[in-house]
């Protein structure tokens, strides 16, 4: 039976309950507010297959000629590339996949802001799914129903993080045709404590319920984008990645999942057939692109992704770029979080003190001294290159 011996090598995944023969294994919550299995040894047979649909204890073989290109990207369409957090592709790619009939599959907010896995058959579900969402998801059952609708044929889309893409992957245990995959360049996936504890936050600020949240507004442009709430007494709140207390948190590293200091997905070969993200440096490399609405990142992982990229080129402004200098710009894409020293102090005070008085007094990091830092990091190493391929 699985059994989690050090944190760090449980990515929260579901795979393992999703696969249960017998449903004896659940997800609980721990202090830190992030869930692990749990099994109920009276009605386990140890036939072994939750650990075989573990994607840290079966990682996939991963092959270099799987990349196929990469791009800067963004939509034609203004109104949803303002709606999305960069150039919205994501709705792109879901709308092709809408309009064959099929599902998409991605992370929303509940009834309480939780985030959780759901799906959608129409284009008008999709505004639920678009945009980043800061906290790590609940897949819940999503990937059995999932299975459902690969069984009857339909096209799916299946959206996540990388540990969450090969979770799926891992329990479904052989490739279907009409399934389409797309994780992203992930940063780390913050505790839903630290999360829920904001919203009451928030909530206990303006005296009223939260009516709906925006992680990525885009009222003071893509670079310096806003945390939103919107209140039922008509009121908001909006401040900047900079300024924003979670944002802080998140950014300084103090409140991700144990494993993401360690990620095992951190690679530029995925087994996704797209990898989405920020085109954070696109100045840099291509500044016609550059308009302060948003950019896209793309990695096209395979033929069937190819495949899908090419019909929906009409929709989207696209230019090739070079794989080594956008990862440059995203190294997230290869290197795992740091872990701070103070990690554990941080979340232990987050469960039993006031929301922005932990947040003072362990992130005092300039998020934009942060950004700078890797940004110059990213032009270096560009002129690295440059400088290899002249030799």
């Amino acid at each position: 039976m699985i059994s989690i011996k050090q944190k760090q090598d449980c990515c929260g995944c579901y795979g393992c309950v999703s696969i249960c023969p017998k449903n004896c294994i659940s997800m609980e919550k721990d202090s830190e507010g992030f869930w692990y299995p749990t099994v109920d040894t009276s009605a386990c047979v140890n036939c072994g297959a939750c650990e075989r649909a573990c994607p840290i204890l079966n990682p996939f073989e991963k092959s270099k000629s799987d990349i196929c290109s990469v791009y800067a990207a963004y939509t034609k369409n203004e109104q949803v590339r303002f709606q999305s957090s960069s150039g919205g592709l994501f709705t792109e790619i879901a709308t092709y996949v809408i309009s064959q009939g099929g599902v998409v599959f991605g992370a929303t907010f509940d009834e309480r802001f939780n985030i959780v896995h759901t799906y959608t058959e129409t284009l008008d579900g999709l505004e639920d799914l678009r945009g980043s969402k800061y906290v790590q998801s609940k897949i819940g059952n999503a990937y059995s129903v999932a299975l459902k609708f690969l069984k009857q044929g339909r096209l799916v889309l299946f959206t996540g993080t990388p540990c969450q893409i090969e979770g799926l992957l891992s329990f479904l245990k052989r490739d279907y045709e009409n399934l389409l995959t797309q994780d992203i360049i992930c940063h780390g996936v913050p505790s839903p404590m630290v999360w829920e504890k904001y919203i009451e936050y928030r909530e206990e600020q303006s005296e009223c319920d939260t009516k709906r949240i925006f992680f990525r507004h885009k009222r003071q442009g893509w670079k310096n984008f806003s945390v939103n709430f919107v209140f039922k007494n008509h009121t908001e709140y909006i401040e900047t990645l900079k300024k924003d207390p979670y944002m802080r948190g998140f950014l300084s590293d103090m409140c991700l999942r144990p494993s993401c200091y360690n990620c095992h997905f951190k690679s530029k070969e995925r087994k996704s057939d797209f990898t989405l993200a920020d085109f954070w440096g696109i100045q840099n490399i291509c500044p016609e692109m550059d308009d302060d609405k948003g950019t896209s990142l793309v990695f096209v992982n395979s033929d069937k992704g190819a495949k899908i990229f090419d019909a929906i080129k009409d929709s989207i402004v696209i230019k090739e770029v070079e794989a080594d200098k956008a990862i440059c710009f995203n190294s997230a894409m290869i290197k795992s979080a740091h872990k701070p020293k103070q990690r554990e102090n941080f979340l232990g005070d987050m469960q039993a003190h006031d929301f922005p008085q932990v947040i003072q007094k362990y992130c005092k990091t300039n998020i934009l001294k942060m950004v700078c830092r890797k940004l110059y990091s990213g032009m270096k190493k560009i002129k690295r290159i440059k400088n290899e391929k002249h030799l």
